[in-house]
């Protein structure tokens, strides 16, 4: 059996990120033969075309850490209506230069956490514009909107209701034969 490699972002740069603990939760429920590396976005200097010629090292090992990954997952708050500025900064780095995106035809999933009702609706609809024209391959549905509770999500990535867990591992199971169909057709090189 194949192990995918997933590399993930998580969007929020707080060291109480409410994502961060549910990038946790998802690895704890993901299928078993998804491994999950986070990609760190908070080194990364702001993106500008001056750095095209001569990318700096954390842009490197950006574009590094998604080259060894055979999928990414995206897990993101919501500032402003929209995707967080690192993130942004981040997707600029990944796919820059100008031929050299790093998300072209790699299977890509969003997801992320918020105290509130609709759960990054916003924030994941902005990201998957940014995806699609990075032509990254998403994973269209499930849509996973999560309402943050800390009595449901514990810091370890413990999920404490039933119903919320098993929501979370059809996401992951889709998101695991999303990356198989997508590889089989456009395989990672």
């Amino acid at each position: 059996m194949r192990t995918y490699q997933v590399g993930y972002f998580v969007g929020s740069l707080s060291s109480t990120s409410i994502n961060r603990v549910l990038s946790r939760a998802l690895i704890r429920l993901a299928p078993d033969d998804m491994e999950f590396t986070e990609i760190p976005i908070g080194g990364l200097p702001l993106y500008s075309p001056d750095f095209d010629d001569d990318y700096p090292p954390e842009a490197v090992a950006l574009k590094e850490a998604i080259g060894r990954s055979d999928a990414v997952l995206f897990v993101t708050p919501e500032y402003n209506r929209s995707i967080p500025g690192a993130l942004k900064n981040a997707i600029d780095w990944a796919s820059r230069p100008y031929g050299q995106n790093s998300f072209d035809h790699v299977p890509a999933a969003v997801t992320g956490a918020s105290i509130g009702q609709i759960g990054t609706a916003v924030a994941q609809q902005s990201l998957r514009g940014v995806l699609s024209f990075c032509n990254a391959r998403q994973m269209t549905a499930p849509e996973a909107y999560i309402q943050y509770t800390p009595e449901v999500f514990k810091d370890d990535g413990e999920v404490t209701d039933e119903s919320t867990a098993e929501f979370l591992r059809g996401f992951l199971e889709e998101f695991r034969i999303h990356v198989e169909r997508v590889l089989t057709v456009i395989p990672r090189s």
